[in-house]
């Protein structure tokens, strides 16, 4: 494992803390600040039969090695026939939250979502966050492992068994009939909790699927729920302007367009750089009220 602070400091986020007593320098690397030299020194690594794991201190800070990850982690395993292969997890964190400004605050999970080549995980649970580390350790091809930063103070169930979580396979964490919920990360918290009041204020029971991984989807989940409930609302974090949110939806309209009985909703964030107050942080992200407004808006039912 080799990035920024992650030995003797124990990590940014506290993540790497105590593995260097545990396994020694040779195998936690402190790095210098070049997240360039970062990643494309684990692909050389992961070239001659290591399997590297990075830690990028952030995802905005991802942007200084696009051409590492884009142009060769997500190519090299193609271009070489498969002679090679770039066993790589380059883990990150997400998402704003935590005024930490405008360009400590963003969600580019989706952008390298659309890279092919590249995975991309984004797990919403400790039991998640575990089970998709694990599969990503065995997988073969470069694996982008975005934590949103808020959830590192979420608690949940985690089996002393052995396990691991599939990639692909999205999980309906609220089985309903009446309206699909899908998101990913932090924003299922806003998922669940509008489902909660759909349900007290109106009897209507919301199904809600959380992704797990963007790439590969699990699109059979989503249509599937879509096809049974004839509503969809796919909430984001990201800004709402070219958007992942946008590829599920067209995906629901060209796979499902004959069981809606509405237009597939995109929830996303404000067009605008993260704020640095937290009133106006607090603004630029989807919100409950903003989800249940918008299914009022477009559904026509009271909430």
């Amino acid at each position: 494992i080799m990035g920024e602070d992650i030995g003797a400091y124990g990590g940014g986020y506290a993540v790497t803390r105590g593995l260097l007593e545990e396994f020694g320098p040779e195998r936690v690397r402190d790095t210098p600040i070049a997240e360039s030299v970062i990643v494309g020194s684990a692909i050389g690594a992961s070239l001659v039969g290591l399997r590297p794991i990075v830690e990028i201190m952030t995802i905005n800070f991802a942007l200084l090695a696009m051409d590492q990850i884009v142009n060769h982690a997500a190519k090299l395993r193609y271009m070489s026939n498969g002679q090679f292969t770039i066993p790589i997890i380059i883990r990150t964190v997400t998402g704003g939250g935590g005024q930490l400004g405008a360009t400590h605050s963003q969600s580019f999970e989706g952008w390298f979502a659309s890279v092919p080549g590249l995975k991309v995980v984004a797990p919403s649970t400790p039991y998640d966050a575990l089970g998709l580390l694990r599969s990503a350790v065995k997988d073969d091809n470069p694996v982008l492992f975005a934590e949103h930063a808020l959830l590192y103070s979420a608690k949940g169930d985690v089996p002393n068994d052995w396990y691991d979580v599939p990639f692909g396979q999205a999980v309906v964490r609220r089985p309903g009939t009446d309206v699909t919920i899908v998101s990913y990360a932090r924003m299922m918290n806003v998922a669940l909790s509008t489902a909660d009041i759909l349900q007290k204020t109106n009897g209507m029971e919301a199904e809600v699927i959380d992704l797990r991984t963007l790439r590969p989807i699990d699109y059979e989940t989503i249509i599937g729920s879509v096809k049974k409930t004839s509503r969809a609302i796919v909430i984001e974090e990201g800004w709402k302007t070219g958007g992942f949110s946008a590829e599920i939806a067209s995906s629901i309209q060209e796979q499902a367009f004959d069981y809606l009985d509405g237009p597939v909703v995109r929830i996303g964030g404000e067009d605008v750089p993260t704020p640095y107050s937290g009133q106006l942080e607090a603004a630029v992200f989807p919100s409950t009220d903003q989800v249940l407004e918008a299914f009022h808006k477009n559904f026509g039912v009271s909430t």
